[in-house]
């Protein structure tokens, strides 16, 4: 038999449940990447992850890679002997370093002639020698932020390691792994099961296991997660929202999961749902329930990691558990409306936002000019705005803040309401952050518009103002994410704001001698590079983006649908030959000195048949093209443009631009530009020849 199936499980103290899935695939990775490297073909491959243990399943693992041909190359041939015959030095230093008489080497043609060397067949390397050094290996790679020791030993882990299985077939000798011998015996469930389990095959690994009560597979173990809390909320005819990210964490909470419905008192849900949410999400792992309307219901689901005789017990546990929890919620909510949100604000002074920049409170003033100005460009209310930007950070000293960090802004917006704040406000408040990542709501409100551009331009200038701009990878203050909020927000809800005349009222909002020269311009350049990946990510061609930032243009809506007018052009079959003639035109423009005249075409002056065509061509689109364009109708603007490929060829086929005659020359050079103009009216379609 030429393979074998490998088994590799590291047995552990229960892992970090976030971090199990990155774990196991990281770990999966490197001993595919091992076996890769040591050139040992595989077949199937099989991660498995649970709290104590990290495994990996692969078939057909070749048990001795191909032998390698070997050539070395020696001294030149005309240089291997001298004139009477003999070797030369080089000749014989050479056979003596491969271990050979010089009679044994041979003449190996090359591309810069012949040479002496050395032809020979290395074995390739067996997987029984490889194996331990490439588990050890995957082992040292994982991305483990910071490892523990445990007992007298040196041994580093993210958690102590009890066992080590590692078996090619039956073979199960291979040495040491993080100090502990290699074998075939793992363990169950640490409850459910008792003693030492013996794998006899790798290929039964799963099933040991399970019968172990113990479910290795990530993934099945997730989908039983998913079915089990579907079947459970269907009991009370709700729905378990599942987040992905509590999903994932408490997969690597369980090896045997048994999902259980609880109940807490239905006062608790005069407190806002938000902080409930939290409460039971971060503190206790459950996943909480909503009614056919969508109103939270006074249920939570827990994972519970045993198979118990007598659930009612441990669902009664876990309700004394969330009880005091969602007393401390309601206690800290009822606590903070006894302060208006409005008397909170002065307590910023008191929070730093960056020691150059000032407090949590200066910046409140900032944005609260800014918000307004902003406001009354997209005909929101500049004093709703400004209102809302007045009290957007006071709920950050809120017990209830405090408590859950992911209150801040939802909190702010149950107080407000219950300060008697305007509407528009109160949902502002909740809205400012929005979006929180990428795909992410956006504010629904044109106050709530105002506020977040507010806040993300008010951080982007006063950040890069003290020259600490990211570098990198280093992002302190989050300026990608802001940056591409700010444009999420302005394309996506279609506000005719010009980036230019937002920075600027940034920038304004600063003294002066605290904000370096050329801030505005560096924000501008950083934000519209942040466009040039958004377009990669929906797959429109770099030199898209570039044909339209060539012409320097700082309204992102317009940005937008030029980008995507020009992505369309670019589908035309006219639209390669038009690209490559204004490239040519670029071109012969910029040739000429830089004081060169241009004025209108003179008609008299056209004296070739094919020059005159272009000329009546473009001039009997001018006004069409001109409507499309007032009207950002770019798409219809360019499909319209893309009639002039035929007599554009031809004028290049058929005219001479640089004729003897000045008048005739400069004529054509003038038509040659209105041709330009009237692309760049859209964009600089030359940007799309890809450069050779």
């Amino acid at each position: 038999m030429n393979t074998e199936t490998l088994l590799i499980e590291l047995g552990t103290e229960e892992l970090p449940p976030k971090a199990l899935k990155t774990l196991a695939l990281a770990f999966r990775d490197g001993i595919t990447g091992g076996l890769a490297q040591n050139e040992l073909d595989f077949d199937q491959v099989q991660w498995f992850a649970s709290p104590r243990r990290l495994a990996v399943l692969i078939s057909e693992v070749q048990l001795t890679a191909p032998a390698k041909e070997l050539e070395v190359l020696g001294p030149p041939l005309n240089r291997a002997k001298d004139d009477s015959g003999s070797w030369t030095a080089a000749a014989m230093g050479f056979a003596r370093k491969q271990g050979v008489e010089p009679e044994q080497l041979e003449t190996i043609d090359t591309p810069k002639g012949a040479r002496l060397g050395l032809r020979s067949t290395a074995p390739g390397v067996t997987a029984k020698d490889a194996i331990n050094g490439i588990v050890s290996n995957a082992i040292q790679q994982l991305p483990i932020p910071k490892k523990m020791r445990w007992g007298a030993s040196r041994t580093e882990f993210v958690r102590p390691v009890h066992w080590v299985v590692l078996m090619l077939g039956q073979d199960c000798d291979h040495g040491e792994i993080l100090g502990l011998p290699t074998g075939n015996i793992t363990y169950g469930h640490r409850f459910h099961s008792q003693g030492p389990l013996a794998i006899d095959l790798p290929e039964n690994y799963a099933d040991v296991l399970l019968d172990a009560k113990v479910v290795a597979d990530f993934n099945l173990r997730q989908t039983m997660i998913t079915d089990q809390l579907s079947v459970e909320a269907s009991a009370l005819k709700a729905t378990a929202v599942i987040d992905p990210d509590l999903l994932d964490e408490v997969t690597g909470l369980v090896e045997w999961p048994v999902a259980l419905t609880g109940s807490f008192e239905e006062r608790f849900l005069k407190v806002p749902d938000e902080a409930l949410i939290s409460s039971m999400k971060e503190h206790q792992k459950y996943f909480h329930l909503l009614d056919e309307q969508g109103a939270l219901m006074p249920n939570f689901i827990t994972l519970c990691n045993i198979e118990s005789t007598d659930p009612i017990q441990v669902i009664a546990g876990n309700e004394r558990v969330i009880r005091p929890r969602l007393s401390d919620t309601a206690f800290f909510f009822e606590t903070d409306k006894k302060i208006p949100l409005a008397d909170r604000v002065d307590s910023l002074k008191n929070i730093v936002f960056q020691q150059k920049l000032g407090t949590l409170y200066d910046k409140t003033r900032r944005m609260e000019q800014l918000a307004g100005a902003i406001a009354e460009k997209i005909a929101g209310s500049p004093e709703l705005a400004q209102r809302a930007a007045l009290l957007s950070k006071a709920d950050l000293g809120t017990d209830m803040v405090l408590e859950f960090s992911d209150m801040q802004g939802i909190a702010g917006s149950y107080y407000a309401a219950h300060d008697g704040e305007e509407a528009d406000v109160a949902s502002a408040l909740a809205q400012q952050y929005w979006p929180k990542f990428a795909g992410d709501k956006l504010p629904n409100t044109l106050t709530a518009c105002a506020l977040g551009l507010a806040d993300r331009l008010d951080t982007l200038c006063g950040i890069f103002g003290i020259g600490q701009a990211p570098t990198g990878s280093k992002d302190p203050f989050a300026l990608r994410r802001a940056s591409l909020a700010v444009l999420r927000i302005i394309v996506e809800k279609d506000l005719d704001l010009d980036l230019r005349e937002c920075l600027d009222l940034a920038v304004a909002q600063y003294p002066d001698e605290l904000i370096e020269e050329g801030t505005r311009e560096r924000v501008f350049d950083y934000m519209i590079e942040r466009f040039r990946a958004w377009y990669e990510d929906e797959d429109i061609p770099v030199e898209v983006f570039r044909a339209v930032s060539a012409r320097s243009l700082s309204r992102p809506v317009d940005i937008q649908r030029r980008v995507h007018a020009v992505h369309a052009f670019t589908q035309l079959p006219e639209a390669s030959a038009l690209a490559a003639a204004n490239k040519r035109v670029s071109n012969i423009l910029a040739k000429l000195d830089a004081g060169h005249a241009f004025s209108e075409v003179s008609v008299n002056l056209l004296v070739a048949a094919e020059e005159k065509c272009l000329y009546q061509a473009l001039d009997g689109l001018k006004s069409t093209c001109a409507e499309h364009i007032q009207r950002g109708e770019y798409t219809e603007a360019l499909a319209a443009l893309a009639v002039l490929r035929s007599p554009v060829d031809t004028f290049f086929d058929d005219v001479m631009v640089n004729a003897e005659d000045p008048a005739l020359r400069n004529n054509r050079l003038n038509l040659l530009k209105t041709l330009r103009d009237t692309f760049l009216e859209v964009a600089d379609i030359s940007k799309l020849v890809v450069s050779k």
